[in-house]
């Protein structure tokens, strides 16, 4: 199979929504995955906080995976406060939030190629750090996320009560 890598568009939030509850409800240790809904979707999509990308099948158009990275601003939410930058720092903070990928679709590199598109437009966009949270069990993220150059900084509880490890990329 071939893909190509497209910027969502803001009708596509209820595709990214459907995707990213499919792949939570096939997942075996839910706890993995902090799923987002149609709301937190549109509002990525729309608000001009977030931008979202898939992963399209070349041959029958279907799309395989989403990738959403978040611009948390000065928002309370910002990870950067975690990794202890300083307050000047924060807007140059980009979070690489969800990732979903559909079953028959892996093995073909998706998460890392949305990751790497994303990441892209964020470095043009002078965005200087690229951070995120992955279940500190969640081998297959994890390698991904270590892969591409991120490193954990530490391990905190994040989405309402879940253990998350802490990863940061520094873009220079």
């Amino acid at each position: 199979m071939e893909f190509r890598i497209e910027k969502a568009i803001e009708s596509d939030y209820q595709l990214f929504a459907d995707i990213i509850q499919t792949v939570w409800r096939g997942m075996d240790n839910k706890d993995w995955y902090f799923a987002d809904d149609s709301d937190y979707t549109y509002h990525m999509l729309t608000s001009g906080e977030g931008l979202g990308y898939k992963a399209v099948e070349t041959e029958t158009g279907a799309v395989a995976g989403v990738f959403l990275a978040v611009m948390p601003g000065l928002s309370d939410e910002n990870m950067g406060r975690d990794a202890g930058l300083p307050e000047e720092e924060l807007p140059k903070v980009a979070h690489m939030d969800t990732a979903a990928v559909l079953p028959q679709y892996r093995g073909h590199q998706l998460q890392y190629r949305l990751m790497q598109a994303a990441e892209a437009d964020l470095r043009a966009l002078g965005f200087r750090y690229l951070m995120g949270t992955i279940h500190p069990d969640n081998i297959y993220s994890m390698n991904n996320g270590l892969k591409q150059g991120y490193r954990i900084i530490g391990e905190k509880i994040k989405h309402g009560g879940k253990r998350r490890a802490i990863l940061i990329k520094e873009l220079v």
